[in-house]
């Protein structure tokens, strides 16, 4: 073969004829590609050929093949062309060949160096990295990047050299591409060395930042986005790769960050890089966000860029300052305390939904809107400032103002629909009187922005409907669902989804009151299910899916059995489909048709089950992500991209900086997206499996084996949502059979270990698996996503920094790995749920994991939860002694805590008197937050106290003392919720303990806290606790309770209204009374008798069947008298 044909080969892979490109690549491959020689044609072409684009062909392949073939070459030859490669790409020209050119050289001395040939080059880079000619500093310090990139521990032994001449060279007097080499190389290194080993590289480390700064400043001011670009995902990678080397001056980062991203000189891409930064700043460095206490100063700067935002109708996708501010509000809600971002917000957006410029206004509500998903638990208590607010914008003059008010009610609705659906008589009116206006004036001036408010009013009566009381919500479906389903036909597709989404939650809400516009609805909506011609066709199908499974919920199994078939079949069409939401929403109808029908729903068991166990058995090995020789070091092995296991190819010519044909990244990480739809697939389709056996019940058990079978492994699978929903799917799989072998004659669980009622070996055996997996997971569960971050960033996906779309790398990335608001600490949270749930369902045979008790594992997580010291509660980097100093949580760092002490009580339950000693261990911590200065903890934490010690019952009498001084305390809290629980559980230790000392020598100071409370103008429950105490010290102390004066109050508290489970002690205290024949009682007899037939009725949940009895002979015996 000679050059000139391998040439002309090479020019044929250069022509828009696909044939002829086969053709060349197959000749390539089969008759060149496997000899060395070809190694040196395109070593020779690379030096020495004129055309640019061959040339740069030429270094894409030699690179893929000198891993191949550059041992076979003669060692002569092979000391020819080190030189005469090292002295083309220092003389290079053109960039984008030169940096070809060097990544060749690196692939080359990444050999040469392992076996101490070329042992002169990391010496001649040094030496070219401060040559007087800045063409040759630039190429020696991009090649000694390179060389970071794929041998950077052949430079581990002096990297404090190599910072010590990245020192100077960052602070290159002539060129700024020295600098950004520089830069690309710092960060390289950064992400290798172990700083706590190597002190002295983090010296030089740190000292090179304060100049890393100033390389990204001037290129912002000098208005260089590309070099800017660059720069700025350096910081990126350092923040998430190496958090030491920031610490020092982490703070005046952030500050440097917010200065550009509200400087309106700067362009649009540098501010929202900027914005990415303090993103990703709260995402991994919450705690230290959080302790350096620039949460409020973010949140505010972040509100100042919102009114920016300009038109709304473009593209949703479009990146813009204002847009990524919003975003980053969303991530400092649910990130950080209430303190330090919703309060400042709430102050702040005052002058803004009351100034003069629409556009403040607008930003006012939307700042808001943006903040509820990850603080409602304190927005709920702000809503008789907010709603005023809210209604008041919802009548502005402004369209877009109204539009975006109706958003906020929406986002308001979505997280606090119980107390926004007790407004409904302010909210549905002004909802309706925007959508009457706006649909008035489709046709006329503004015809697109009162659409969008039409299809806002539909979303925010989807959401807020779902709070309303069943009876409240029936009253507005004559005004909603014809007014609404005239939407139904309308050409606009989001419209048309608004529309149908808003009346499926409208039946859900009022039930049987939708009846007259169901046969009417389904009729219309019916036409949807099989359309599948275009996007959003297939868009408008998945809503409607959703949308007649609420239905069915809400008419029930007989209106809805004539749909049933076809909507099974159009559902197992839609699994084929590929399109994601459409398989996700058909999957949820399966769950809601379930639920309709129960075991009724047998017959359609084998194509359900066997279209759900086909999603999650899908291979998720084979997607491939090209890396280029950068990754060689994972060439064939697996790497974690967001939640996919994604096997990493050899390098090809799709190379970011080497691509011929400009090729679009997005190409590349359309994959990562698809990965991440394939892994949220799973997740819905392991839940429906969850309510489809839980529904179903004995139906299921044919199914039952191949689908644990099928869910146990993946409570390892990477992507965090599939772990959580397959740990709770299993534990309720467990409490199915559980209840099932009850049904069957096992006998009820009794509290204690060892355990007093053997489950049945089925039980025992699924319990061993799940309980080990769950301990597994438990035990190791930390924010992952930030893991699998760091790690594709080792793999030096380098040429996503070095493209000419670099820009995109971080918002991608960050979008495949979930990183906006999401966290593993979601798992935890919902181990807890699953294991507290289950626990006290099936009691103690759960904490055993074949013949071993697990007690004390399960008590380890808990109590580092507890503690804030379990992996899924740490930032990396954090120093100890600023994470001992947060005192305050966010309310999803909150969550975590609040379901540990859920798991506490049910251990309680579980072991009953033997949780003694447990109580020891966990008593500490939850009486540090009883005395927390957040009421939500302190409420928490006292509700704990007050079960555990129903729980262990007469047990917890050594610990009567210590107990009786926290309630006392909280019974007089500034909280009612706190209260309430300090009156419960005072009434449950009067009752439980035993300790008839201490009890005594304080039933006069609780009946004086009491006294007070058992009159109307208190809190419903707090009302009813109190009822439930004093019943209690009765029972216990009759004589030590002066029953002439308290009887007649709790009389008037009758009947309870919220807390009904006081109804047991109250009522067994009454009927002890009237058996003992006590006259105060008897003469209260006209003040009980129209309560009693109060109590048995409506609803029925006020009694147990225990209460109920008795309740039901007292009316009896009082009627005979």
């Amino acid at each position: 073969m000679s050059e000139d044909q391998f040439v002309q080969l090479l020019e044929s892979l250069l022509q828009p004829d696909t044939e002829r490109v086969k053709a060349a690549t197959a000749t390539l491959n089969k008759e060149y590609y496997t000899s060395p020689t070809a190694l040196g044609y395109l070593l020779h072409i690379l030096t020495s050929n004129q055309n640019v684009q061959i040339k740069q062909l030429a270094a894409v392949e030699s690179r893929k093949l000198v891993h191949k073939h550059w041992a076979a070459i003669p060692a002569e030859q092979r000391s020819q062309i080190r030189s005469r490669l090292l002295e083309h790409t220092l003389e290079e020209n053109t960039t984008l060949i030169r940096h070809a050119s060097a990544r060749v050289v690196s692939a080359i001395a990444q050999l040469d160096l392992q076996n101490n040939e070329w042992p002169d080059l990391p010496g001649i880079l040094q030496q070219g990295a401060t040559a007087e000619s800045a063409r040759q500093r630039e190429v020696a310090v991009y090649i000694l990047f390179t060389l970071l990139e794929v041998a950077s521990e052949m430079f581990m032994d002096n990297a404090s050299d190599m910072l010590s001449l990245f020192n100077r060279t960052i602070q290159d007097p002539e060129s700024t591409e020295v600098r950004i080499n520089t830069m690309l190389a710092i960060a390289q290194l950064a992400l290798c060395i172990d700083t706590d080993e190597d002190p002295q590289s983090l010296r030089l480390l740190q000292q090179a930042l304060p100049n890393m700064v100033a390389v990204l400043k001037k290129a912002v001011d000098d208005g260089d986005e590309d070099h800017a670009m660059q720069a700025f995902e350096v910081f990126q990678t350092l923040l998430a790769g190496n958090p030491a080397l920031l610490n020092q001056n982490f703070k005046n980062m952030v500050q440097f960050m917010l200065g550009i991203a509200t400087d309106m000189d700067v362009s649009d891409d540098s501010r929202v890089q900027a914005i990415s930064f303090l993103m990703q700043c709260v995402k991994f460095r919450r705690l230290k966000i959080q302790g350096l206490r620039v949460g409020e100063e973010i949140t505010i700067r972040a509100l100042q860029i919102v009114p920016e935002l300009g038109d709304l109708t473009g593209d949703e996708e479009d990146l813009s300052p204002a847009r990524s501010a919003l975003g980053l509000l969303d991530i400092l809600a649910n990130s950080l305390p209430p303190s330090q971002v919703v309060v400042p917000l709430l102050k702040a957006i005052g002058p803004y939904v009351t100034s003069q410029e629409p556009d403040k206004r607008r930003a006012g509500i939307l700042a808001l809107g943006m903040c509820v998903e990850g603080a409602p638990d304190f927005i709920s208590t702000q809503l008789k400032e907010i709603l005023p607010m809210v209604l008041h914008l919802l009548n502005d003059q402004d369209a877009k103002v109204r539009s975006a008010a109706l958003n906020g009610v929406a986002r308001l609705a979505d997280d606090l629909a119980e107390d926004m659906g007790k407004e409904h008589a302010q909210l549905i009116p002004a909802l309706v009187r925007n959508f009457d206006l706006a649909f008035s004036q489709l046709h006329g001036p503004g015809g697109e922005t009162n659409l969008d408010i039409v299809r806002q009013s539909c979303n925010a009566v989807d959401s807020l409907i779902e709070g309303l009381a069943k009876e409240d919500a029936a009253k507005y479906v004559p005004e909603l669902v014809p007014r609404i389903s005239r939407l139904f036909e309308h050409e606009e597709f989001k419209v048309k989804a608004a529309a149908i989404a808003a009346v499926g939650s409208i039946a859900a809400a009022s039930g049987e009151a939708f009846l007259p516009y169901y046969e009417q609805t389904m009729s219309a909506l019916g036409k949807n299910i099989s359309i599948k011609d275009s996007q959003d066709e297939l868009d408008l199908r998945a809503t409607t899916c959703d949308s007649i499974g609420e239905i069915a919920t809400a008419v029930g199994a007989k209106p809805f059995q004539p749909y049933v078939q076809g909507l099974l079949v159009a559902s197992e069409e839609a699994l084929h489909l590929d399109h994601p939401r459409l398989k996700e929403t058909s999957y949820i109808l399966w769950s809601g048709i379930a639920k309709v029908y129960g075991e009724g729903f047998e017959p359609y068991l084998p194509g359900v089950v066997k279209g759900l166990l086909e999603c999650l058995k899908q291979d998720e090995d084979e997607l491939n992500v090209e890396s280029g020789e950068e990754a060689k070091d994972l060439l064939g092995t697996e790497v974690i991209i967001a939640g996919k296991k994604v096997k990493v190819a050899s390098a090809d010519d799709e190379d970011a900086d080497e691509i011929i044909n400009g090729d679009d990244d997005d190409d590349e990480w359309d994959d990562l997206e698809t990965a991440t739809a394939f892994a949220m697939e799973k997740e819905i389709a392991v839940e429906v499996i969850g309510d489809v056996l839980a529904s179903t019940k004995s139906k299921y058990l044919p199914f039952f084996k191949s689908t644990v079978e099928t869910v146990l492994p993946l409570m390892e699978h990477p992507y965090e949502g599939v772990r959580k929903t397959s740990i709770t799917t299993l534990w309720r799989a467990y409490a199915m059979l559980w209840e099932l072998a009850e049904q069957n004659g096992m006998e009820k669980w009794k509290p204690g270990l060892p355990l007093q009622v053997q489950p049945t070996s089925e039980l025992n055996e699924l319990g061993t698996l799940v309980m080990s997996g769950t301990l597994a997971v438990w035990q190791e569960e930390e924010d992952r996503s930030l893991r699998r971050f760091k790690r594709l960033l080792r793999t030096r996906l380098e040429h996503y920094l070095t493209s000419a779309n670099h820009h995109f790398f971080f918002g991608k990335i960050s979008q495949a790995f979930g990183l906006e608001a999401d966290s593993t600490r979601g798992t935890v949270t919902d181990i807890n749920r699953s294991l507290a749930a289950t626990l006290k369902l099936c009691g103690p045979a759960v904490l055993m994991k074949g013949n071993e008790a697990v007690v004390g594992q399960i008590k380890d997580q808990v109590l580092a939860v507890l503690n804030k010291v379990h992996p899924c509660q740490q930032d990396p980097g954090d120093e100890d002694e600023l994470a001992d100093a947060l005192d305050e949580s966010s309310e999803y760092d909150w969550l975590v805590i609040e379901t540990a002490m859920e798991v506490v009580t049910c251990i309680a339950a579980a072991l009953g008197g033997t949780f003694t000693q447990g109580w020891k261990e966990f008593e500490k911590p939850i009486l540090k937050y009883a005395s927390s200065q957040e009421s939500t903890e302190r409420s928490c934490a006292v509700g704990t106290i007050a079960e555990c010690i129903g729980n262990m019952g007469a047990a917890v009498t050594p610990h009567t003392e210590g107990l009786m001084r926290v309630l006392l305390r909280r019974m007089g809290d500034e909280d009612p919720e706190t209260k309430s629980n300090a009156v419960y559980g005072t009434g449950l230790l009067c009752e439980k303990s035993e300790n008839d000392k201490e009890i005594l020598s304080n039933y006069g100071t609780i009946l004086g806290k009491l006294e007070p409370l058992l009159h109307n103008g208190q809190a419903a429950r707090l009302l009813d606790n109190s009822a439930g105490c004093v019943s209690r010290m009765i029972t216990k102390h009759k004589n030590q309770v002066p029953l002439q004066e308290v009887l007649p109050s709790l009389m008037e508290l009758l009947p309870l209204r919220e807390d009904y489970e006081e109804n047991e002690p109250i009522f067994r205290m009454i009927v002890q009374l009237y058996q003992s024949g006590d006259q105060t009682m008897r003469q209260l007899t006209p003040q009980l008798k129209p309560i009693l037939p109060k109590v048995l009725g409506s609803p029925q949940e006020q009694l147990d069947d225990e209460t109920r009895q008795q309740v039901t002979e007292l009316a009896r015996y009082l009627e005979s008298k």
